[in-house]
């Protein structure tokens, strides 16, 4: 039972860092195509006056929690803290060159934040398991 878990947790991370990366280098809002018809717009999740960042804080929290329950189980690199952390920036900084997208420093932050905070929240609940 407990391989299966570790499974679905660890094709769900895949799954999800695919998406992401599809998600940041397509040239385009793939999301606002979908939901609005235009690849220049990008959605809301939630109504905050940091716009479409809390998006990027709530994707990189949920794929690094994903990768540190992975982690939990097996040490790659690919499942670290470093790991998910130098991801956060480079492929916001990839946003300098791909057309139709633009890099914004409060999406870095966020970025950043999500992971931070993952991290955190992770290293927390296994200090009380322990």
């Amino acid at each position: 039972m407990k391989n299966t878990i570790f499974s679905i947790f660890k094709y769900l991370f895949y799954f999800s860092f695919i998406i992401l990366l599809i998600l940041y280098l397509f040239p385009g809002s793939l999301i606002g195509y979908f939901l609005y018809g235009n690849l220049g717009t990008q959605p809301d999740l939630i109504s905050n006056p940091i716009g479409t960042s809390i998006n990027h804080l709530i994707f990189f929290f949920y794929l690094s929690i994903l990768g540190f329950i992975f982690r939990n189980n097996q040490k790659k690199f690919i499942n670290s803290f470093s790991f998910l952390f130098l991801i956060s920036i480079i492929l916001e900084l990839f946003h300098y060159f791909i057309p139709n997208r633009a890099f914004e420093l409060n999406d870095l932050y966020a970025n950043g934040l999500g992971v931070m905070l993952a991290f955190l929240m992770f290293k927390f609940f296994k200090k009380l398991q322990n």
